[in-house]
């Protein structure tokens, strides 16, 4: 198992239907973890990295990185010297986020709440800006606060974290933590989804 370090492969490119497939299959024999049996829309990936500062951002941190939809368009989006650490806990995932070919790109297959050891190993102090599709609603309190209260901790002072969600039942325990969230909706999603922004 291969753990916060950089890994580069070659890989065909699957069809939009392929990856849907393999994310619903997945998806459904993980349902604690993925909470979800469809892969993020464009309308979703595109207004979820809206806040983060690609211009100076030396490393972005991803949790919950699926099969690397929202992956896709933060390497689209960032600079040739940027780094995205991307946090994944399933295997089979973390196989498909490999395959793609990018040399900015450190796969982790780990939990998120081992967020400043990663961080450290590949020589940051903080996560610039910090994007999440977690499925907090899914997860224990006491994790999810764990997890939260780890990535206020490791993202610079100001820095953005943007969280997706497909409804508003824990925004609390981001206001807890972060103080003031501004909630964005997106209906052009299955399913509709709600986006929660944080400064760090």
């Amino acid at each position: 198992m291969n753990l916060g370090i950089k890994i580069q492969y070659q890989g065909q490119v699957q069809s939009k239907g392929m990856k849907g497939y393999f994310f619903f299959k997945e998806s459904i024999k993980n349902m604690k973890t993925s909470a979800t049996v469809t892969r993020s829309s464009k309308h979703v990936c595109k207004k979820i990295i809206q806040y983060v500062d690609f211009e100076n951002a030396d490393v972005i941190v991803e949790l919950g990185a699926g099969d690397g939809v929202i992956t896709e368009h933060l390497l689209a989006s960032m600079g040739p010297n940027t780094k995205l650490i991307s946090f994944e806990i399933l295997d089979q995932f973390c196989d498909k986020l490999r395959a793609i070919d990018d040399d900015r790109l450190i796969v982790v297959n780990d939990s998120a709440e081992h967020l400043n050891k990663y961080l450290k190993e590949n020589g940051f102090d903080k996560a610039y800006d910090v994007v999440s599709a977690i499925p907090f609603v899914a997860l224990p309190k006491e994790l999810s606060k764990k997890i939260l209260k780890e990535v206020k901790r490791n993202i610079r002072k100001g820095g953005n974290f943007s969280q997706l969600h497909y409804s508003t039942l824990v925004k609390g325990i981001y206001e807890d933590i972060f103080g003031e969230v501004k909630t964005e909706f997106v209906p052009l999603n299955i399913p509709p989804a709600f986006l929660h922004f944080c400064k760090g």
